[in-house]
């Protein structure tokens, strides 16, 4: 024990002056560290200023909030525009007319073929014959541009000029 005590008795000066330069460096070190979590404090501080929340979390929290309510929003209007084009396809867009005279003896083109067409062809021809004495309007369904009653030539007319209104 004796020896010990000589031997550190001796090398207490070397002990004293590693244990020194490392407290100075570990001084340092807590320096420069205190530094940047000023640095981080600043930046985290002017970062937080007008946001109405005093710490990060809370921030994040309201910010999730925000994002999930956009995102409900943004899936309620894609079923919106969901609905909105399927009804889009059944709309009677495509439009073709037919002007002509059904009784050539008198008269003029009077008489009309109108067909009224979705983008699947399906819809109504509405013809209309005229002539001095009397007027007829007949309604005629159609599916996929095909009717069960029989389509007089203008009426077949008008569904091509619709269809072809529809291309274009």
């Amino acid at each position: 024990m004796t020896e010990l005590n000589n031997l550190i008795s001796e090398q207490l000066f070397v002990i004293v002056a590693v244990l020194t330069v490392l407290v100075l460096l570990l001084l340092i070190l807590v320096l420069a560290q205190s530094i940047r979590l000023g640095r981080l404090r600043k930046r985290y501080e002017r970062m937080m200023a007008g946001a109405g929340i005093e710490d990060l979390e809370s921030l994040l929290l309201n910010l999730k909030t925000q994002t999930d309510s956009v995102e409900d929003e943004q899936e309620k209007q894609r079923r919106t525009m969901l609905m909105i084009e399927q009804r889009q396809r059944m709309a009677k867009n495509k439009v073709g007319i037919k002007r002509y005279n059904a009784f050539s003896d008198q008269g003029s083109d009077l008489s009309f073929s109108l067909a009224l067409l979705d983008d699947l062809d399906n819809g109504i021809v509405i013809s209309g014959l005229h002539n001095r004495e009397s007027s007829y309007v007949y309604a005629k369904p159609l599916d996929q541009g095909a009717s069960k009653y029989a389509l007089s030539p203008e009426e077949k007319e008008a569904i091509d000029l619709a269809r072809r209104d529809g291309k274009s």
